[in-house]
């Protein structure tokens, strides 16, 4: 529900009930995403600084001016990441050198973070160095992907509740109306339709009888008894024997 500035009064949301998690969530992992993204780049700024300054004096120029390095590769990184998901959102192809240049960021973070760890040699500050980049690296192809998933998540979701919403609300059609119960059948319908079909060569038996109107077994009997009777009458009126 949302409220009307003008009126006060409340009034149901034009937005589909299915999509209103998908669209929290969406938001809550491209969130968390760019959280571990700064968090990432943020470690690695100490690194890059000390990778810069190559044992520069403490607050000399060289040491400050290290400490422009890694915000200039990462201001360009995060705004080719940001661009990117704005174009995935709107399935726009970037160029390649879109894709270079983010790799080429991505590549020189990795390199100036852990270039002190390998040349000590020492596998521990390896492996604690190239956690972060590597996150950085993982995080700045997977939130791209998936914001383009959870932004069809939502259009799935929109759609099937429109669809859901117009299947409850069309008007009941003439042909969804019950049909009318059909007409049992009488033994008198019946009687007629043998009746109308008699031939006066036809040796009525209960075999005719269910043949031409598709009557039951012990239905039958008593209609070829009737039509029997119908000769019999015949018979007495006109003053004809039977079998001649």
């Amino acid at each position: 529900m949302t409220r009307n500035e003008t009126s006060g009064q409340l009034r149901p949301s034009t937005r589909p009930v299915g999509a209103e998690p998908v669209d929290h969530v969406a938001t809550q992992v491209d969130r968390l995403c760019w959280t571990g993204i700064l968090l990432g780049l943020a470690f690695t700024m100490t690194n890059v600084q000390q990778f810069a300054a190559n044992g520069a004096p403490l607050w000399s120029l060289s040491w400050w001016s290290a400490w422009l390095l890694d915000p200039m590769v990462s201001l360009v990184l995060l705004a080719i990441l940001r661009a990117e998901q704005v174009t995935a959102r709107y399935r726009v192809r970037t160029g390649g050198w879109v894709r270079a240049a983010k790799w080429f960021t991505l590549a020189a973070t990795y390199v100036m973070n852990t270039w002190q760890a390998f040349t000590a040699g020492s596998p521990a500050l390896v492996v604690l160095h190239s956690v972060p980049p590597l996150v950085v690296f993982v995080a700045a192809e997977a939130v791209t992907d998936l914001r383009e998933k959870l932004g069809q998540a939502v259009t799935a979701a929109f759609m099937n509740t429109a669809g859901f919403m117009n299947t409850a609300s069309k008007p009941a059609s003439d042909s969804d109306e019950p049909a009318p119960p059909t007409r049992r059948t009488s033994f008198t319908d019946y009687l007629a339709m043998a009746r109308g079909a008699r031939t006066p060569e036809v040796v009525v038996t209960p075999a005719w009888v269910r043949q031409v109107t598709g009557c039951s077994r012990g239905l039958s009997s008593r209609l070829a008894a009737a039509l029997r009777a119908d000769d019999s009458v015949t018979d007495f009126v006109t003053g004809t024997e039977v079998g001649s």
